[in-house]
């Protein structure tokens, strides 16, 4: 394969979340010159402030370019978590362990029976417990469970340390991640030229946006390239637990539970549509900390020991935006919503394709044009 950097593919990624990291890092495996950019902490917002669930079954996904995309990125998950280790050296302490779903009321258990057997039809390792099996599994839920499902190849990662590798990896592979308190895209009425920042102006041969909640405010985009991303709020807590004392991810009606190495348990997430407040409130912990204990008054006893919240980028139709716009050289790479960690590996893919062979493979299902919001845009010219 050519190396990018052969040709002059120097690339410019405004955010510098997991989405934005994963990105830069797979460009400059390829041999490209790339530069991160954002305004805050690198690695921070929403891919600091998730629970890291790698579970597009337990999701519930139902758009099958979609499904296939999140099943795609689980099944790279463990090459991709490898590959950023050895770039870094930060274990990003991935878990593929399976997802516990547990049932209280039979209407939930006769879901999961169904689920179960649409799982067995497309080949998806799976297992139905009785009440036995899952206090078996999970003895530390309420002795009212009736049954669940575990989804065996689901997991999670702890997102904030691979936040903190894709940085280390990032720099070890020659990209410059930088703050700027200006992030301005620079572009003419045909393609885009580069990035202004408080340092000056850097040319780009591509700019990726990656900027998640913050996706649609990025400055100097032509408005046929903003994508409509509207933040979502979520808030979560950490308990802390004796390590162990959770095997796996589990879902109880209301809230999931995700243990860390660390001895935190996280309760997460309320769901807070169109609203860029990051504030912890009372309601927010009130409503988690009540699902958490009614499936496994177990807890009740534990101590709260953090509570955050993050801003989640949602987009009409729930799917992501990804891939080129009409500005030639501007990509978005945005929308994840719930899925923003899952998706890293894929994404990064699939993006990096794009820039490098113009391979758009994969990238249809998402692109901004689904909206018709680049039907604005200038006519192109077909001379040369």
């Amino acid at each position: 394969m050519t190396k990018m950097g052969e040709n002059g593919g120097d690339v410019i990624v405004v955010g510098a979340g997991l989405i934005g990291l994963a990105i830069a890092f797979e460009l400059a495996d390829r041999g490209a010159s790339v530069r991160v950019f954002d305004r805050g902490e690198p690695g921070r917002g929403a891919s600091w402030a998730g629970a890291g669930m790698l579970a597009p079954y337990t999701e519930r996904i139902t758009d099958p370019a979609f499904l296939a995309l999140c099943t795609a990125s689980l099944a790279e998950y463990p090459a991709f978590v490898q590959r950023v280790y050895a770039a870094s050296g930060v274990d990003a302490r991935l878990h593929l362990n399976g997802v516990l779903y547990a049932a209280f009321e039979e209407s939930e258990l006769d879901a999961l029976h169904r689920h179960a057997q649409e799982l067995r039809a497309r080949g998806v390792d799976c297992e139905m417990l009785d009440r036995a099996g899952v206090l078996a599994a999970e003895a530390w839920l309420s002795a009212g469970v009736i049954g669940g499902l575990i989804k065996s190849a689901e997991g999670y990662v702890d997102n904030r340390r691979l936040g903190r590798a894709l940085v280390a990896a990032c720099q070890s592979s020659s990209v410059v991640v930088e703050r700027s308190s200006r992030i301005v895209v620079e572009c003419d009425d045909r393609r885009v030229l580069g990035v202004a920042t408080a340092r000056g102006f850097i040319a780009a041969r591509s700019v990726v946006n990656a900027c998640g909640a913050w996706a649609a405010q990025l400055a100097g985009v032509p408005r046929f390239c903003l994508p409509p991303i509207k933040p979502v709020k979520g808030q979560m807590i950490a308990l802390a637990i004796p390590v162990g004392f959770v095997r796996r991810a589990t879902w109880v009606p209301g809230a999931y539970l995700v243990p860390r190495d660390d001895g935190r348990l996280l309760v997460g997430a309320t769901v807070e549509p169109e609203a860029f407040d990051e504030r912890v409130t009372a309601r927010g912990v009130s409503e988690l900390l009540d699902a958490a204990l009614a499936g496994a008054p177990a807890l009740a006893d534990f101590t709260p020991v953090e509570s955050w919240a993050g801003l989640r980028p949602g987009t009409p139709d729930g799917l992501p935006i990804l891939g080129p716009t009409l500005l030639d050289g501007f990509f978005l790479a945005t929308g994840h919503y719930r899925n923003g960690i899952l998706l890293a590996p894929a994404t990064a893919r699939l993006i990096a394709n794009a820039i490098e062979t113009n391979d758009v493979a994969g990238l249809e299902p998402f692109a901004l044009g689904r909206f018709g919001t680049e039907v604005a845009a200038p006519k192109r010219s077909t001379s040369a």
